[in-house]
């Protein structure tokens, strides 16, 4: 059985297995029915590691035991195995989110928030800085930035980055303005994300700019700055630098600013098509 790794990569990203795993299932699958040591021999996996694979695939439903002597097990439709990995993914993360949410009340919880409360007296303000890896980690950064802040947020984005926030941030931004928080966003506005724009605008100060930038501003003093042109960069390498810097903030806080002024308000761009 020739699989090309590329396609076993895929596979192990959409469906969550390690490599192991997801070399016996393809093979099971160019089989129908097979045993353990068929599957090894196939696979090029170590015959002592097949059977507790097998074991795994069979939990997570890939595959069936058959009964008898020798043990043998049968591969499932695909279309079958999408649909049982969706309900246990379903299953899974509504278990885990009842779990997250009795921990809320739970004492638990208060016993981390004093660990964190006593730990964080002792960083130097310069410790409060860090690279966040890939688009989807930096945007529930974004998303906690959003929910902590008290009195102004600024970001700035490009074209389809405005697109992006509103799918990904929209929840936050909406409940920060219920907060009170003056919300500016700045971006070049087009054909294609005009109508974002609009929604956007119900709950934040939209305006179109010419400059092509990427960071977000919490209260004048947290930053995010995406360093990549989003254009450029796959979202799994984008790269966020976050600190904690009221000096860096205000002074990012008063160039701003003077860029804001000079910027279109969204009632006044005209959109052509």
């Amino acid at each position: 059985m020739i699989v090309k790794e590329e396609f076993l990569s895929r596979l192990r990203k959409i469906f969550g297995l390690n490599l192991y795993e997801v070399r016996v299932w393809t093979a099971l699958l160019s089989r129908g029915v097979s045993t353990a040591g068929e599957l090894s021999d196939i696979s090029e996996v170590p015959r002592s590691r097949t059977y507790d694979i097998l074991e795994s695939l069979e939990k997570k439903g890939f595959v069936v035991m058959k009964l008898g002597k020798p043990i043998k097990f049968i591969a499932l439709k695909p279309t079958e195995v999408v649909e049982r990995v969706k309900k246990n993914v379903m299953r899974n993360a509504k278990t885990m989110s009842k779990r997250l949410d009795e921990l809320k009340t739970s004492d638990v919880l208060g016993e981390l928030s004093t660990l964190y409360t006593k730990g964080i007296k002792y960083i130097e303000p310069t410790d409060l800085s860090g690279a966040i890896r890939g688009r989807h980690n930096v945007y529930n950064h974004l998303d906690m930035m959003i929910r902590g802040t008290e009195k102004n947020l600024i970001i700035a984005t490009t074209a389809e980055g405005l697109n992006r926030k509103f799918e990904a941030l929209r929840s936050a931004l909406e409940r920060a303005k219920k907060k009170g928080v003056s919300i500016k966003i700045a971006a070049q506005i087009t054909p294609k994300n005009y109508k974002v724009a609009k929604d956007l605008s119900k709950f934040a100060e939209v305006r179109h700019g010419k400059i092509k930038s990427r960071f977000a501003l919490k209260d004048n003093n947290e930053v995010m700055l995406m360093i990549l042109d989003d254009a450029e960069v796959h979202p799994n390498y984008d790269l966020g630098i976050w600190m904690n810097s009221p000096f860096f903030g205000q002074a990012l806080g008063q160039i701003f600013s003077h860029t804001w002024d000079k910027m279109t308000p969204l009632n006044k761009v005209k959109i052509k098509g």
